[in-house]
């Protein structure tokens, strides 16, 4: 089947007419994926988003194409699509979150153009899904993903479907629309070098062709560590062995099961930790081009170094699943929903109808591990649950099924448990106990959100909100890693959203992010970056600002590494070696190592005591700096211990307190932190006061490709100091500036927060050169370019 994009030339209005449809009202011109109102990232209003648009396109059909079957599909139309072609309605879609196609061969008029209007309506109506109560979540509106006129003979390849149930064998099943007996189907297996390495040939006498199986010897096997794919190309061909039709699809070899003790990969017990996605971004909502859905991919996997992610609580992107595939992201997707079910039959089949295509379009992806068939956090409706998990396990005998709840011992007609656990405070337990929650311990059993809207962070909270933060991810992975028959766990979540004013802070926003809406890291991302065994990880709890803290009480304070051991200097000198040795965290692979010295033998030499003297009034004054006023009793005593053994007075307590703790008095201190992994120094960093400031940007790609459609790259920006701290408290408006074959995405003015923040640029449909300037009136402008290509259209 050929495919053909049609994501230029639509044009758009935000309240549909009559004379829309007859292409005499105007519209503006837009490009998809597009979303029906960009919007501010602080306090936006949902009702901005929600409207009964149109979208209109000419689309002219060749004379040539006669004979062919044509068809338009919507990869994503928020949230209820009628689509008319030369005024006649061909068909309503309800749900904005899965594909649609319509065929249109019999309603074209070829060798002219021809009228395609969309009207979408993206309210939220209460008789779709996930509509029909409130949602902690914004949904935005919009043909907010790509779309295709799809070209296929009368008998084509309607659907391939391809499972491995042991390492070395691809069991398929084909799908014939109209297929003829004198044709022949070829099933075709390559592998990453294009290599054939196993094949198979059918004569066509059934439209379904089922568990054809194709050996392959020595096949490599899917996993998050060796994400090896292999390609399957099936192709119909005529008794002149003329090729009729063809589909390419890719696959793994990977064997996935969850039971009562965990979740196996390749028949090996594998710990899954990930975290959850939403698929939107600032100002464009959910409307963003492959470019970026790959780009979220990457940064779970290379930047957060997570091994799976939850699609919360939609199917997303088929390029994000894509870029999961590719870099090895185990998936946990589900059908579209937020705790609400209405009492109507036919709402209730919207939710099997979402059920049905999420698995249909979704199911050769081998990073989906599990499907979600419950709506999320939604009450027990067995009627219900029993159709959608009849229906996933007819359509993907291959995959388990689940449902995200925070119900105790709810129904089970799934076969893994999965249970949002906000039980953690940051000084409980990570987890609540299993036996509490699930029914049946012979399932499996996952952690499928964790902290999120119990500790909202912002980047600019005070570093004890920040570092609280942190610990309570690195608490709860402890407990996962620490209980064997849980499978895994996912955190809420991977960066900031948007919401209703029912939900978030003032400003319309869940603070939830280990990110924030920018994906600029947050102090809780590098818990998890700390997992990677490759790239190094290095970074401190504190900024080490004792003004930060009431009272100068910096109180507990974490290194986050992956390596073996960090070292200590003070203004060049060397404290102390700190190794990962604290019991509570012995569960985590590179656990956060305590801080818990930053004077070392210094006391020893400055005031030339004894060694033991000098350690005994060193822990006292730490004790002071890290409880301040409210010092427990057994610090109390021990100071009035030591200055009774040791006779030293309260003044000289409170003068080598402030001399080597709090230094005040003298230059602030510069605090150096080496990562020394292997004996060798792999990462550096750098705590000290400072007033230097400039602009730091990190670019997704500066080489962009008009193809499909338009390209996106993002451009994350902090203001950091002098050693690449963040700023934190550097609120700077920076000034933006698109020259060239570059536009933006937002704003020409952004305000840097907790000293990050971020824009978009897209490309113009021309190729050539493109510069984006980045000023502010503190530090020195940034000028970077871009290059943007031209590409032939994929078919």
């Amino acid at each position: 089947m050929k495919k053909i994009s049609i994501c230029d030339g639509w044009s758009f209005v935000e309240n549909i007419t009559d004379e829309f449809f007859d292409f005499m009202g105007e519209g503006t011109a837009v490009r998809l994926p597009h979303t029906c109102k960009e919007v501010p990232v602080h306090y936006m209003e949902e009702s901005t988003c929600q409207m009964i648009c149109g979208y209109r396109r000419y689309l002219e059909v060749q004379q040539e194409w006669k004979g062919k079957r044509l068809f338009l599909q919507f990869d994503g139309a928020a949230h209820v699509a009628e689509v008319f072609v030369n005024g006649e309605k061909l068909i309503t879609h309800n749900g904005g979150y899965t594909a649609f196609r319509v065929e249109v061969t019999d309603h074209l008029i070829y060798g002219q153009e021809n009228r395609i209007v969309v009207r979408l309506n993206t309210r939220e109506d209460a008789n779709v899904p996930p509509f029909g109560h409130v949602i902690d979540y914004m949904t935005y509106g919009g043909l907010y993903r790509e779309a295709w006129l799809l070209m296929a003979s009368s008998s084509y390849i309607e659907d391939v479907f391809v499972r491995t149930p042991k390492p070395d064998q691809a069991l398929i099943d084909v799908l014939i629309n109209q297929p003829d007996s004198n044709c022949l189907l070829e099933l075709t297996v390559l592998d990453q070098e294009q290599r054939v390495v196993g094949n198979k040939s059918v004569m066509l006498s059934e439209p379904t062709i089922r568990e054809c199986k194709v050996e392959v010897k020595d096949s490599r096997t899917w996993s998050p560590e060796s994400p090896y794919l292999y390609k399957l190309e099936a192709v119909i061909r005529n008794r002149n062995n003329e090729i009729i039709d063809e589909c390419k699809v890719h696959f793994g070899f990977r064997q996935i099961e969850f039971r009562g003790d965990g979740f196996y990969l390749n028949g090996k017990k594998y710990k899954i930790r990930g975290l959850n996605r939403h698929q939107s971004y600032p100002y464009a909502g959910y409307a963003m081009p492959a470019s970026m859905q790959e780009e979220d991919a990457r940064i779970l996997k290379e930047e957060l170094h997570v091994n799976a992610v939850r699609t919360s609580h939609y199917p997303q992107s088929q390029y994000f699943l894509d870029a999961c595939d590719r870099l090895g992201l185990l998936v946990f997707t589900e059908t579209p929903g937020w705790q609400h079910i209405k009492d109507d039959e036919e709402w209730k089949q919207i939710v099997c109808d979402n059920v049905e295509e999420m698995i249909l379009q979704y199911r050769n992806h081998p990073s989906i591990i599990l499907w979600g068939v419950r709506v999320n956090e939604s009450q027990d409706d067995d009627a219900l649950y029993a159709k959608t998990n009849e229906i996933a396990r007819r359509l993907d005998p291959s995959r388990q099924t689940s449902g995200v709840r925070f119900l105790w011992r709810s129904s089970l007609l799934e076969d893994v448990y999965s249970f949002n656990d906000f039980s953690h405070t940051g000084k409980n337990g990570g987890l609540l106990p299993r036996w509490l929650i699930s029914p049946n311990k012979q399932k499996g059993y996952l952690i499928s959100e964790f902290n999120g809207h119990m500790y909202p962070t912002k980047a600019t909270d005070d570093p004890m909100h920040r570092l609280s933060h942190a610990m309570r991810h690195a608490n709860v992975l402890n407990e996962v890693y620490k209980k064997e028959d849980i499978a895994g766990a996912f955190g809420w979540c991977m960066f900031d959203y948007q919401t209703h004013g029912d939900f978030g802070s003032g400003d319309r926003i869940c603070y939830h992010g280990v990110m924030d809406m920018f994906r600029n890291p947050k102090l809780a991302a590098k818990v998890y970056a700390s997992f990677s065994e490759d790239a190094p990880v290095l970074e401190i709890g504190s900024d080490m600002h004792i003004g930060d803290y009431p009272g100068g009480a910096v109180g507990e304070n974490y290194i986050f590494t992956n390596a073996d051991k960090v070292r200590l200097y003070k203004n060049e000198l060397m404290i102390r070696e700190f190794e990962p040795v604290n019991k509570k965290y012995r569960y985590l692979p590179h656990p956060p190592i305590e801080l818990y010295d930053t004077v070392g033998n210094v006391i020893e030499v400055g005031e030339k005591y004894s060694h033991k003297k000098a350690e005994a009034i060193k822990e006292c004054l730490l004790a002071i700096q890290r409880f301040g006023t409210q010092l427990p009793p057994k610090y109390i005593f021990k100071a009035l211990w030591v200055m009774v053994r040791h006779a030293v007075s309260p003044i000289a307590f409170y003068r080598i307190f402030f001399k080597y703790i709090e230094n005040w008095g003298a230059s602030s201190p510069v605090y150096r932190f080496e990562a020394i992994k292997d004996g060798v120094v792999v990462a550096e960093k750098v705590k000290a006061s400072n007033a230097s400031l400039h602009l730091e940007t990190t670019v997704s790609h500066d080489l962009l490709m008009e193809s499909d459609t338009y390209d996106v790259a993002s451009v994350r920006i902090r203001v950091v100091d002098a050693n690449g701290n963040n700023a934190t408290y550097s609120h700077l408006p920076l000034f933006l500036k698109a020259d060239g074959a570059i536009e933006m995405i937002g704003p020409d003015c952004v305000t840097a927060e907790g000293g990050m923040c971020g824009t978009y640029i897209r490309t113009t449909g021309r190729a050539g050169a493109g510069k984006l300037m980045i000023t502010s009136n503190q530090t020195e402008s940034v000028e970077l370019n871009f290059r943007v290509d031209l590409e032939e259209q994929s078919e």
